[in-house]
């Protein structure tokens, strides 16, 4: 019975963020109610309160739910070598492809201040900072990257070419005419994986 109640709590939950996601991504924060996502997710609006405290709450967790694996990964073996730069770029463009209109969210989240959280993404970006310049520390110390190389260099280098393919894809694929596919996502992936990792060996092995 108790496996039975965990498995309706976490489905309940599940539904309730993967509503408010659809909710959010199709209109701004201030124009989605709590008895939209409640309708979308078909359940009622206590449901938001009592998992979540109120929309702030959940919107905060459907953030999380899309960010945190990605951050999950630092603290993987992925990226304990430069090979794992490639992955971790698929990782990324397969998430967002998945939810296209989330990067387009974050930004309005960041850049534009529409909406709450963001505080809370923030810090979310701070962890990943974080952990992303422990990994770089430690492949510098087996000598598989350059020692000069800043790790917020890095870390910025990453995001432009993670972001900005997913945040104005539909651009993209107008100037190209074609769809950027899951095979054009894979090349995408490998190549800026290969810019990556070849960028940053030490100068005698370039």
């Amino acid at each position: 019975m108790f496996c039975m109640n965990e498995q309706i709590k976490r489905g309940v939950q599940q539904r309730l963020i993967d509503a408010a996601l659809q909710c959010f991504l199709a209109d701004d924060y201030h124009r989605v109610t709590t008895r939209q996502i409640a309708a979308e997710a078909d359940t009622n609006v206590s449901m938001i309160r009592y998992y979540f405290g109120n929309k702030e709450g959940l919107y905060e967790e459907m953030i999380r739910s899309i960010l945190q694996p990605l951050l999950d990964v630092l603290d993987s073996s992925l990226l304990t070598s430069t090979e794992g730069f490639a992955d971790y770029f698929r990782i990324y463009y397969r998430t967002m492809q998945a939810n296209p209109r989330f990067p387009a969210l974050i930004l309005k989240v960041i850049a534009l201040k529409q909406g709450p959280g963001k505080r809370f993404i923030y810090q979310l970006l701070e962890r990943g900072r974080q952990r992303g310049r422990e990994r770089i520390e430690k492949l510098k110390e087996h000598e598989l990257i350059a020692q000069e190389v800043d790790p917020d260099v890095i870390r910025i280098a990453f995001v432009s070419l993670a972001m900005m393919p997913m945040l104005i894809k539909p651009v993209f694929e107008r100037q190209i005419e074609r769809e950027m596919d899951e095979v054009f996502i894979e090349q995408l992936a490998s190549l800026c994986g290969q810019l990556f990792s070849r960028g940053l060996l030490p100068a005698t092995e370039k």
